[in-house]
C-alpha cells in the first residue's frame, strides 16, 4: 500500500514537472526572437517552467490540502520541502544560463578545453585560416565617429556570424575591425572548400542587408580576405583570463597576406598551398598566380586572386 502511494506521488510529481517543462519551452518558442531559441536556453526555460508550476501547485495543496484529503501535504512539507525544490530549480537553471553566458564571451570549444585540458600544453594543428576585416575602417570612424562605426562593426560581426558557422568555421578572435576564422585541414579537398564557400555565402549575406545597412549607416560596408594554411601552434594563455592563443607562420604569413589584398584592390586572396588542397567550387574564378614577398618574411610565395563567375 505504502509503495502505491509513493509510485503514485512520483508519477504525479513526474508529470507536474513534465507540464511545467513544456509550457516553458513553448514560452521560449513562441515569444523569443529566432536568433535566441538555443539549446540552453530552451532547457533554462523549461527549468523555469517546473519551478513555476510546482509553486503553483504546491500553493494550491498548501490551502486546500483537507478537501482532497492530502494529510501527508503538512505546513513542514511547504516549509521544508517546497524551498528546496525551488532552490535546485534555481541552481540548475543559474548553472544553465552561466554556461551559455560563458560560451557566447569565450566560445563553446574554448570553454570544452579549459574543462578537459586540451591545450595545457601547447599543440600542433593543420589548420585553414582567414583574416577578414572591414575595409576603409578609419575613414568611416573619422565620418561617421568611432560610436557609430562601433555600431556597424558590431553589427556586421553579427551578420556574418551564420554563414561563418553553416560552412563550419570557428571564430577565433575579432581584432578591431578584423575577424579571424579557422577550419581544420581535411584530406577531402571538397570539405576544405568549405572557406570558399563561407567567403562567397558572407558576400551574399551582405548583398542581401545592403538596404538596410544604408538606412542604418548611410553605408554599406565593403571587406576583403586572405585564405592560407599550414600548421599552427595552440595554446592556452593567461591567468586571470584565458583564451586560445594561435602562433606560428602561418598566422603571420595569413595576415600579411591580408595586408596584400589591401594594397592590390583585391576582394579575395588565396595561397597556392591552400589551393592545391580544395575543389574550387563552380561559381568561383581562380585568377592567375603571382609570387609575391611578404613583409617580414624571406620567402616569397604564390597567391591567386578568387571572383565571383560571371
Amino acid at each position: 500500500m505504502a509503495y502505491s502511494m509513493r509510485r503514485r506521488r512520483l508519477v504525479a510529481a513526474a508529470l507536474v514537472a513534465a507540464i511545467g517543462f513544456a509550457a516553458g519551452i513553448g514560452y521560449r518558442f513562441f515569444i523569443d526572437n529566432a536568433d535566441e531559441r538555443e539549446l540552453a536556453n530552451y532547457l533554462r526555460s523549461g527549468v523555469h517552467g517546473v519551478v513555476i508550476v510546482i509553486v503553483g501547485v504546491a500553493l494550491q495543496f498548501a490551502l486546500y490540502a483537507e478537501p482532497y484529503r492530502l494529510r501527508w501535504f503538512k505546513l513542514d512539507w511547504f516549509t521544508g520541502t517546497l524551498p528546496w525544490i525551488i532552490g535546485l530549480g534555481l541552481v540548475i537553471s543559474f548553472v544553465i544560463g552561466a554556461f551559455t553566458e560563458a560560451s557566447r564571451v569565450i566560445g563553446a570549444p574554448m570553454l570544452a578545453n579549459i574543462a578537459l585540458g586540451t591545450y595545457h600544453r601547447p599543440k600542433r594543428e593543420q589548420l585553414i585560416v582567414m583574416f577578414l576585416d572591414l575595409a576603409d575602417s578609419t575613414l568611416l570612424a573619422e565620418a561617421m565617429g568611432e560610436l557609430k562605426v562601433h555600431d556597424l562593426i558590431t553589427r556586421f560581426f553579427f551578420d556574418i556570424e551564420a554563414p561563418i558557422t553553416a560552412h563550419g568555421g570557428a571564430v577565433h578572435a575579432y581584432v578591431g575591425d578584423e575577424v579571424i576564422v579557422t577550419w581544420p585541414v581535411d584530406p577531402d579537398g571538397a570539405s576544405n572548400a568549405r572557406c570558399l564557400e563561407c567567403f562567397a555565402a558572407i558576400d551574399r549575406t551582405m548583398a542581401g542587408l545592403a538596404a538596410i545597412y544604408q538606412r542604418a549607416f548611410a553605408v554599406v560596408p565593403q571587406f576583403r580576405a586572405a585564405l592560407h594554411c599550414g600548421p599552427v601552434i595552440v595554446s592556452e594563455c593567461g591567468s586571470a583570463k584565458r583564451q586560445l592563443a594561435f602562433f606560428g607562420d602561418t598566422m603571420n604569413v595569413t595576415a600579411r597576406l591580408c595586408e596584400y589584398c589591401k594594397q592590390a584592390s583585391q576582394h579575395l586572396v588565396v595561397s597556392a598551398d591552400l589551393l592545391s588542397l580544395l575543389t574550387i567550387p563552380p561559381d568561383l574564378v581562380v585568377g592567375k598566380g603571382e609570387t609575391i614577398a611578404l613583409r617580414g618574411r624571406h620567402e616569397p610565395i604564390q597567391v591567386h586572386a578568387i571572383q565571383q563567375a560571371g
